[in-house]
C-alpha cells in the first residue's frame, strides 16, 4: 500500500489534484511500463509536497523482496524511514528487515498501519505485536475511530473516542515517553505537569526522541479513504 499512500499524501499536499489508483495504472510513482504491467513498484521514485512552509521529499520504494536493493539504497538519502504495515497481513519479513536496517542507520522511524478500514482485522492485537517485535518505544500517535473510517489524534488532544484502547491513555504514554528524554523538560513536567510545558519544548523533545530512537510513532491510516492522511 506504499504507492497508494504516497498518492494520497501527494493529493493532500496539493501536488496532484486526484490520487491515481494502481488498478488504472495512473500513479505518479509507478510510471515505468513494466511497473504498470505488474501493478507494483520496481524502482524508487522521488516525489515531494509542501506543507505549512516545509518542503517534504517522499521516496516511494519497492516492497517486493526481489527489488529490495533500491529500497535499501534509499535509506542513505533520507532522514526518516516510514515503514508501511498492511493491517490485514500484519508484520511481514520485509517489515522486520527494514526496521532493522533503519535502526542500524540511526534513522527516525515511523510505523504506518495502512488499510485500517479493512474487515476482520484486529488493530489492538497488531499494536501489541509491533511493540513486542520492535520495542515499547513504539506508541500510537493516533487511534482509529468509527470502525477505521476516521482517526483521533493522541498527541495534541488528550481526549476523544477510539475503536480500542483510550485516547487519554495513548496521549499520556506519548507525553511520558517524550519528556523523559530531556532533563529540563522533565523538570518542568514534574513541577507543573503538562500545562507547564510550552509547545516548543514538546516539539523539540519529540524530535529528539525520534532522532535518538526513543520513540517510534505508530500512525493509523487508510490510503484509500484518506483517514489519517
Amino acid at each position: 500500500g506504499k504507492t497508494t499512500l504516497c498518492e494520497a499524501l501527494l493529493q493532500a499536499g496539493g501536488t496532484i489534484q486526484t490520487a491515481g489508483p494502481i488498478e488504472r495504472r495512473t500513479t505518479v510513482s509507478d510510471f515505468d511500463p513494466m511497473e504498470k504491467e505488474r501493478g507494483h513498484s520496481i524502482n524508487s521514485t522521488i516525489t515531494s509536497i509542501d506543507h505549512d512552509g516545509t518542503h517534504i521529499n517522499l521516496i516511494d520504494t519497492p516492497g517486493y523482496p526481489d527489488f529490495r536493493g533500491p529500497t535499501l539504497s534509499a535509506l542513505s538519502a533520507v532522514e526518516t524511514c516510514a515503514v508501511v504495515v498492511n493491517a490485514a497481513t500484519g508484520i511481514e519479513h520485509g517489515t522486520q528487515r527494514l526496521m532493522h536496517y533503519a535502526k542500524a542507520r540511526r534513522l527516525c522511524r515511523l510505523l504506518i498501519v495502512n488499510k485500517i478500514d479493512h474487515e476482520g482485522i484486529d488493530l489492538e492485537m497488531l499494536v501489541e505485536q509491533l511493540r513486542d517485535m520492535f520495542g515499547p518505544e513504539c506508541l500510537p500517535i493516533n487511534l482509529p475511530t468509527d470502525g477505521g473510517n476516521t482517526v483521533a489524534d493522541c498527541f495534541f488532544k488528550p481526549d476523544g473516542a477510539s475503536d480500542f484502547s483510550s485516547v487519554a491513555e495513548a496521549h499520556q504514554r506519548i507525553i511520558d515517553q517524550v519528556v523523559e528524554i530531556n532533563e529540563d523538560v522533565m523538570g518542568h513536567y514534574l513541577e507543573d505537569g503538562e500545562a507547564g510545558l510550552s509547545g516548543e519544548e514538546l516539539h523539540n523533545a519529540f524530535e529528539q526522541c525520534l532522532r535518538e530512537g526513543h520513540l517510534v510513532p505508530i500512525c493509523f491510516v487508510s490510503a484509500r479513504t484518506g483517514a489519517g492522511i
